[in-house]
């Protein structure tokens, strides 16, 4: 777990438990009727086209996959777009892909299936490897690909969280605490939100803290979400 002064977990559950973050599921995804504006691309990125990790295309990345990308605003270069599509990049990914488990949610898998040396965290540096492949474009690539496995993460969510230096760990170690109480809040807050079941409980967790943060990180003097008067 992180070593902040506030807690990784805390300020998970923090946000987790808040009123407004079933207001803030529910605007992302366009839930609640006519009222609603379903504004947000990001709402079609698991199940875009079938969703990344539909059996057939599990292991590979394809066309769909690279547009499901442009929903949360990140672009994979032509180049290495095609290098996924047709070339020999696209064969590394998918014999790493086949080592990473499909079908299974963060809560049941050992971090080794997510610590440094694990096949997720080879093909992560494998496509960091590339041009114009980011650390926020590697890991929301896999995130379409396992997206009950692998959280979406980028620069809001980071911020929110204090900046951790394992989010894939430290987020394991958090949905399995106090007997995978924190898992178990996201799947009853998907619930209470109206959010189906087929979206993932890491992609209700990403967009609970991406809501919460996204408009107040777009200040220069950003330091996270605003703590508490006490922590302990």
């Amino acid at each position: 777990m992180s070593t902040d002064s506030w807690p990784f977990l805390e300020r998970l559950r923090r946000v987790i438990r808040a009123e407004q973050a079933g207001e803030d599921l529910r605007r992302y995804f366009g839930i609640g009727g006519p009222s609603v504006t379903a504004s947000f691309t990001g709402r079609r990125f698991e199940h875009l086209a079938g969703g990344g990790d539909r059996p057939a295309f599990a292991d590979a990345v394809t066309a769909d996959d690279l547009i499901a990308m442009q929903t949360l605003s990140v672009t994979v270069p032509a180049t290495t777009a095609l290098e996924l599509l047709e070339g020999e990049l696209g064969g590394q990914l998918s014999e790493l892909l086949r080592q990473v488990p499909n079908g299974r949610d963060m809560v049941e898998v050992d971090a080794s299936d997510l610590a440094p040396g694990s096949a997720a965290d080879a093909a992560w540096h494998l496509l960091r490897s590339r041009r114009g492949i980011g650390w926020v474009t590697a890991g929301k690539l896999l995130a379409r690909k396992r997206p009950r496995l692998i959280p979406v993460y980028d620069q809001v969510v980071k911020c929110v969280l204090g900046r951790p230096r394992s989010f894939w760990l430290d987020l394991h170690a958090a949905v399995l605490a106090d007997g995978c109480a924190l898992h178990d809040e996201l799947v009853a807050l998907r619930r209470s939100a109206e959010v189906p079941e087929t979206v993932s409980v890491l992609r209700v967790c990403d967009v609970a803290l991406w809501m919460r943060h996204h408009g107040q990180h777009r200040k220069t003097d950003c330091d996270g979400l605003e703590r508490p008067a006490s922590t302990h």
